[in-house]
């Protein structure tokens, strides 16, 4: 017992335990740091992106940190964090039915009840402004997965989301406008698929604002400051069924058809009462032997004084 005393009271004895202990808690937050190191997440950001940086995990909440703007250099995410990529800029929701489109043509019923197809495209920016973007990231991103899932920029979250908040709009604003129009007008004339568009741009932008309950998706320039502006809007001719198509086109034939044989039936009453009139003034004989001259058949010879005449007979 008394050795041990000895031991412990050595000169020196104190200091090597505290050394020991020193050391061991330097190799703990060592460990520790590395451990923290190789859990934690590197991100950088695109031109063409933004990113939204929340803090949190298994066991504690998850609260939101920050935005990450584009073109932003090394930003690390602790043990638990995540980030969400979304698009910055331009952005279109085509709906031409191409290779890669959001969608097929939008179908449209006329006044008179004919179906056509609407082929298109709605160009916008996300409203990126970031408690707007956070806000939409909460009340629809997540909901639909609509942030960005690879460096290829694709994310079938992001078609579906689309497809409802501008789909859908499109399809109501576009079948309440075509009510106002017949088929023939809405394919044929351009004074009235001028004001078809222009309706159908007042009630698209209207939809698709009460269908996402707020300004997120905005103009194609917006640039995170001001008003937020409409999305723009490019629709092509509505296309009837081949059908009728090649139904009017037999039509408008026979429309020229009918024009023409009126003008072939003008021109031959108009030479029928040149004739009467020839006849009226010249006589039966007269008027024929007229229009033998005139279409020269008969060749007039003057005759010379001395009264002899000679006769050629033309060659046909």
């Amino acid at each position: 017992m008394s050795a041990r005393k000895d031991v412990d009271g050595a000169p020196g004895g104190r200091g090597r335990r505290l050394a020991i202990r020193g050391v061991l808690l330097g190799v703990i937050a060592v460990v520790l740091l590395g451990i923290v190191a190789s859990c934690s997440t590197k991100i950088s950001t695109a031109p063409d992106e933004v990113r939204l940086h929340y803090a949190g995990g298994p066991f504690e909440p998850i609260k939101f940190v920050k935005c990450v703007n584009p073109s932003s250099g090394a930003t690390f995410l602790g043990p638990g964090d995540t980030s969400y990529p979304y698009p910055f800029g331009q952005r279109t929701f085509d709906f031409s039915g191409v290779d890669d489109s959001e969608s097929k043509p939008i179908s449209i019923v006329s006044k008179d009840n004919v179906e056509l197809q609407v082929a298109g495209s709605a160009t916008f920016t996300l409203n990126t402004s970031c408690t707007t973007l956070r806000q939409f990231h909460e009340k629809i991103g997540l909901k639909y997965g609509a942030y960005l899932e690879d460096e290829e920029r694709t994310s079938s979250g992001w078609r579906r989301m689309l497809n409802f908040y501008f789909k859908q709009p499109l399809d109501r604003a576009m079948d309440a406008a075509s009510q106002e129009f017949e088929w023939k007008k809405l394919f044929n004339d351009p004074n009235a698929k001028q004001q078809w568009e222009q309706r159908v741009g007042q009630l698209a932008r209207q939809f698709i604002k009460e269908t996402a309950g707020a300004d997120y998706f905005c103009q194609p320039n917006f640039a995170g400051v001001g008003d937020c502006g409409d999305v723009v809007l490019t629709i092509q001719k509505p296309e009837p069924p081949r059908s009728l198509i090649d139904a009017l086109a037999a039509e408008q034939a026979a429309k020229q058809q009918n024009l023409a044989q009126q003008q072939i039936n003008t021109k031959v009453k108009t030479e029928l009462e040149s004739i009467k009139d020839l006849v009226e003034v010249l006589g039966p004989q007269g008027a024929i032997l007229w229009k033998a001259v005139q279409d020269g058949r008969v060749q007039v010879v003057p005759v010379p004084q001395n009264g002899s005449v000679n006769i050629t007979p033309q060659t046909r």
